[in-house]
């Protein structure tokens, strides 16, 4: 099948199942046209809990779609390609999370979203990019925190805290490890007018050179509000594609890693959903999610604390 007749096939068994597909911002730029809904992993999984559709697609990595299932219980939640993992939710493994957590008895844990149910289920508040300093800051300052998985969201925002009670995790991204500080400041000096924005998860040299540090959905408004005409990006380049879209005479300037040639600055897990596997997906409505239920209340239990943060 072509480009066109895949795309095609995949609207009819949409209309025809009642099926809604949540794709992540680091997908292909095909499969994000398929899309129903763009967004990064909380913000499409609070949309997989308030929709009205009996079939979700997550269009993403293994954890996002358990996250969808966690807060949607009672829909199918279906995942193109099971194996789609996540080099950060991979560094924490959850036996192993149970181990360094018995060490730490009176600490609070504080786990970013990108875990995986497992490890969300021994957790007492989740987080992600855009509200960790929020969710930080909620709990008072006498309070131990152990923070995980993620070594550089959790430094940088111990740095902004000034907590010295906080025990960091040491996972981390291997995408957003990656990135070259010489080439970004090669960048800068060619394009001095452009802003360089940083995901938080990207190491502390990489983010002291920023001028804006946040979540993908953060750098997304950031762009659009600000006066700057050129970007220097330093996050997976999936995003470009919606900043593009969004911001057509405004120019993005991908962040190259260290070694150019090796394409570390794309998520290999998010580019292993195509169109050919979601419409397999669609077709057999499988692979399904499925999560036991004390599990499930547990992981959910770590995501509402966080939502109930004002």
């Amino acid at each position: 099948m072509t480009k066109v007749e895949l795309k095609q096939r995949i609207e009819e068994l949409k209309r025809e199942k009642g099926a809604v597909i949540l794709a992540h911002y680091y997908t292909s730029d095909d499969v994000q046209e398929v899309a129903d809904f763009l967004g990064d992993s909380l913000a499409l999984s609070v949309k997989a809990r308030d929709i009205d559709a009996p079939i979700i697609l997550f269009a993403g990595v293994n954890f996002m779609a358990e996250t969808a299932k966690v807060l949607s219980p009672d829909k199918k939640v279906l995942l193109p390609v099971p194996e789609a993992g996540c080099s950060l939710a991979e560094s924490c493994e959850a036996a192993a999370f149970a181990e360094f957590k018995a060490k730490y008895p009176d600490h609070v844990v504080v786990s970013y979203v990108n875990t995986s149910v497992g490890v969300k289920a021994l957790t007492d508040v989740c987080c992600t990019s855009t509200n960790a300093l929020q969710v930080v800051e909620s709990i008072p300052r006498e309070q131990p925190i152990i923070f995980a998985p993620d070594r550089n969201l959790g430094s940088y925002i111990q740095k902004l805290t000034a907590r010295d009670n906080m025990v960091i995790w040491d996972g981390a991204c291997t995408v957003h490890e990656e990135f070259s500080l010489e080439k970004i400041l090669e960048l800068k000096a060619q394009h001095p007018a452009a802003k360089v924005v940083v995901h938080p998860e990207c190491k502390a040299y990489i983010v002291e050179v920023a001028d804006y540090v946040g979540s993908t959905a953060g750098i997304l408004d950031y762009c659009g509000e600000s006066e700057a005409d050129e970007f220097i990006v330093v996050t997976e380049s999936g995003i470009l594609a919606e900043m593009r879209k969004r911001y057509p005479k405004k120019s993005f300037i991908p962040a190259p890693p260290m070694d150019s040639t090796c394409g570390c600055n794309e998520c290999r897990y998010m580019k292993m959903v195509t169109l050919e596997n979601i419409l397999s997906c669609l077709e057999n409505e499988s692979p399904e999610v499925e999560i036991d239920e004390p599990t499930r209340k547990a992981a959910e239990r770590s995501i509402i604390n966080m939502v109930n943060i004002k």
